[in-house]
């Protein structure tokens, strides 16, 4: 028996695009009953909707920084994934927020599991700790100079989750995951990323946008694979105390993102349009993932062109049509510091 079979198992930010993939592992590793909170702020009702009618789901919508109901369904399980959280481009407009929800939460949360004696608790950070690459792959090692807001709070929140190890014993992972991306990925608002948001242009008959010369890259993992890593940690005893990336080892610049969407859509009519670049953007990134594999022998399963082949098919089979979709973008999903302080 896993330490995941048969466990209530509390994941916060569960609507949203990598919680939801996290609940369906969790079923598929016969947790026994998995509790849900999310305000649905970035996260989506339809995103469990397949996961719903299974009895051992439960799913409360609320502000995780509520603590009445925080601490009411801390009571009731064993372990906490730990993924809420506001994303980069929020954090340009409306950077306190993002603090308050990355940060502050993190540290509630932390107190009020070591209170409850949560059994285990893995806090889920993100990449964007690293700023742009010093060298590459980038380890555990590699030094942490955040590029925005965002990656600054999800720094602090790395550091409140260790020190409740180093000081009290608490039984805490943090993970790094590098950039997810797959089904239910978010293409509108503030939390709209690369990959699905070019495939919704070049759906819609329009081209893709790149923000600056296209040469910034990314390690893309498929949303699968990360939730398998995190599902897989919360089991490794090694991993108790660790800092840990999960990443597929291999980056793609923005360019050949747009190259692969174009030739996966079939458009090779539509050449891609090269704008300013975005502010707080990260140079490279790319994942040294041999620490998580020593611990617990995983390693991704889906390259990135088969990926991003499927979730163009995905996108090409939802009910909006690419123009709806198209209609919920901005080209610019963030408002610079100039526009926060006017």
């Amino acid at each position: 028996m896993t330490q995941l079979e048969g466990a209530t198992v509390l994941v916060t930010g569960g609507a949203g695009f990598i919680g939801s993939h996290v609940v369906d592992a969790l079923l598929e590793h016969d947790a026994a009953a998995v509790v849900v909170i999310d305000n649905l702020a970035t996260g989506s009702r339809a995103n469990l909707q397949h996961a719903v009618d299974d009895p051992r789901v439960r799913f409360v919508e609320a502000d995780a920084r509520d603590v009445r109901v925080l601490d009411s369904l801390l009571a009731e399980v064993e372990i906490v994934l730990h993924l809420a959280c506001l994303g980069v481009r929020h954090s340009l407009r409306d950077p306190r927020e993002n603090h308050h929800v990355n940060a502050t939460l993190t540290l509630e949360l932390l107190e009020r599991a070591m209170a409850a004696r949560i059994d285990r608790f893995i806090h889920v950070s993100s990449s964007e700790v690293y700023g742009t690459a010093r060298y590459a792959p980038m380890d555990e090692g590699h030094a942490t100079f955040p590029e925005t807001v965002y990656g600054a709070a999800k720094l602090a929140g790395e550091a409140y989750a260790r020190a409740a190890f180093r000081t009290h014993g608490f039984p805490v992972t943090v993970v790094r995951p590098f950039n997810s991306y797959g089904p239910r990925s978010h293409f509108e608002g503030d939390s709209g990323e690369v990959l699905p948001r070019t495939i919704v242009r070049v759906l819609a008959g329009e081209p893709p946008l790149i923000f600056g010369d296209g040469q910034q890259s990314r390690d893309f993992t498929h949303v699968t694979d990360t939730a398998r890593g995190i599902l897989a940690l919360a089991e490794a005893d090694a991993a108790v105390g660790q800092t840990v990336n999960i990443g597929s080892g291999e980056d793609v610049t923005v360019n050949e993102v747009a190259d692969v969407v174009l030739a996966a859509a079939g458009r090779h009519d539509l050449a891609p349009v090269h704008l300013e670049p975005r502010p707080g953007d990260v140079r490279r990134l790319l994942a040294d993932s041999s620490h998580m594999h020593a611990l617990t022998g995983f390693t991704p399963r889906i390259s990135f062109r088969d990926g991003a082949k499927e979730l163009v098919e995905w996108f090409a089979a939802l009910d909006a049509s690419p123009a709806e979709m198209l209609a919920r973008m901005e080209d610019r999903n963030w408002r610079g510091a100039e526009a926060v302080r006017g």
